[in-house]
């Protein structure tokens, strides 16, 4: 089928695949019969326990390497014969306050890397996951492609850097790729140790440690959270729809939710109605955000599956069986 691009027998590369939402993508990956599925991840954040289910496949194929080093990247899709290439490779929002240098080049250097390598032919294409943040707080309501990028942190900086580095391959060397710009993931595997933590599994850890809930600043300020299966499936669509290709696609579930009702909804879940720690605004908080998803529509054909109720049953569920 001309308009369609399979997966099976596809020898496909994740960076970041031991990852959140890269380990989710691995899993899919194999189930839908690619012919090796290579995972280059340096842990930083990723853990060996997010592939549990993945590595019982002989198609998995794991380095522990830094998917910005040319030589090694170069070596390893040289070795598989690689054909995609999944970027999900970062470093946490949050780590813009610890190391910002770190978090905006993190991003810029794999994308030089990975430019470079699909310019000179080692692989064909490139599906890059961005991230709603190189957009900012929400100037157009509800967001779409064509709002600004005036990202607030470092981490978004580079975020919105790197997807104008692939922007610009695309127009100059016909570089085969898209960028997807998932709004805020949620889900089974969310990292929420090392200080790096997202809202949903930094409140569900203190409430499992009997602490209070914590709200930085008024909590109204907003977010469109999306399921990782639900972001899964856009970055599958992605390589299937060669209609996609040099183009930036949200994904999202087109609505907005406040801080502080999520929260609450996680209290819910523990039976807490107990206090909630209000502390001091973030610097560089979005205050905004709702995703327009109209082109995921036309383009890949995707709509969210996962309401944001089940779905966070889901992740608290994972996250207290785990203890």
């Amino acid at each position: 089928m001309a308009s369609f691009h399979e997966i099976k027998n596809k020898s496909i590369l994740v960076t970041g695949g031991a990852g959140f939402i890269g380990s989710h993508l691995v899993d899919a990956l194999l189930a839908r019969d690619a012919a090796a599925v290579v995972v280059v991840d340096n842990l930083f954040l990723g853990s060996m326990e997010n592939l549990a289910q993945a590595q019982r496949s002989a198609r998995l194929h794991f380095y522990r390497e830094d998917a910005a080093d040319l030589s090694a990247m170069d070596h390893l899709i040289n070795k598989h014969h690689v054909e995609v290439i999944f970027n999900l490779a970062t470093k946490a929002l949050l780590y813009s306050f610890a190391n910002p240098e770190g978090a905006y080049m993190v991003n810029v250097e794999i994308m030089r890397t990975l430019l470079y390598l699909q310019r000179k032919g080692a692989f064909h294409t490139l599906i890059h996951c961005s991230s709603s943040e190189a957009y900012g707080s929400a100037r157009i309501f509800p967001m779409d492609e064509s709002h600004p990028d005036v990202p607030a942190t470092p981490y978004a900086a580079g975020k919105a850097a790197a997807d104008l580095m692939a922007l610009s391959y695309a127009h100059t060397f016909g570089n085969d790729l898209t960028i997807i710009r998932p709004f805020n993931n949620y889900g089974p595997r969310q990292n929420k140790d090392r200080g790096l933590e997202a809202v949903i599994p930094l409140t569900a850890a203190r409430l499992m440690r009997g602490e209070a809930p914590a709200i930085y600043g008024d909590g109204e300020q907003t977010r469109d959270f999306i399921f990782v299966e639900d972001t899964v499936a856009g970055l599958l669509a992605a390589y299937q729809a060669p209609a996609a290709r040099g183009q930036v696609i949200n994904l999202a579930s087109g609505k907005e939710l406040s801080i502080a009702s999520v929260i609450k909804g996680i209290c819910s879940y523990f039976n807490y109605e107990g206090k909630i720690e209000y502390r001091e605004a973030r610097p560089a908080d979005v205050r905004r955000h709702r995703g327009d998803i109209q082109r995921a529509h036309a383009v890949l054909g995707f709509a969210p599956k996962v309401s944001f109720e089940e779905g966070l049953k889901k992740t608290l569920d994972w996250y207290t069986q785990r203890g």
